[in-house]
């Protein structure tokens, strides 16, 4: 993820203030929502849907957008189960700053579940909890006490274009 400072090239995204590369993007709908892969996964396959337009919450989504939102989350579920082999997902939206957003952007993670993946089912909520980019959000957000996140690293561009690639071909 880069600050939009940067020239947005043809194909990319933005997620709030920051430009997702068009080789992150693995889908766009027709209408109004794009899917990437993430730049620190919490399990393998873990991914955001947005809508286009930026909107800070879920309720500020016109209809149109909201359903389209719904059926690309669904769609990008039935693309993971078919690469992966995943059992169950997790869905989850941080629907306002209160709630653990980082990105002031509706974005719904998706992360694809198997038997066995986690020592304990609920740290999935735990590390939601912590997914956000930290320093960005130490920035942006100055009451949240933002927890220091030694265990998981950034992906370099390479490996998150290699990761959607392999999605892209679902569609």
């Amino acid at each position: 993820m880069a600050s939009t400072d940067a020239i947005l090239e043809p194909g990319d995204a933005l997620f709030g203030r920051f430009r997702i590369p068009a080789a992150s993007v693995f889908f766009r709908s027709e209408k109004k929502s794009v899917a990437f892969v993430n730049l620190r996964p919490i399990v393998p396959g873990h991914v955001l849907v947005i809508p286009e337009r930026i909107v800070p919450k879920l309720r500020d989504l016109p209809e149109d957008e909201y359903i389209d939102l719904w059926l690309t989350t669904r769609k990008v579920q039935e693309a993971l189960t078919a690469h992966y082999g995943c059992t169950a997902f997790n869905v989850a939206i941080q629907d306002g700053r209160e709630a653990g957003q980082s990105v002031p952007h509706v974005h719904v993670h998706i992360l694809p579940r198997v038997e066995g993946d986690l020592e304990r089912n609920d740290e999935i909520y735990d590390s939601l909890q912590e997914w956000a980019p930290r320093q960005e959000l130490k920035k942006t957000v100055q009451s949240l006490e933002v927890p220091e996140d030694g265990d998981r690293r950034d992906r370099t561009a390479q490996e998150m274009a290699d990761e959607a690639a392999l999605y892209r071909n679902s569609f």
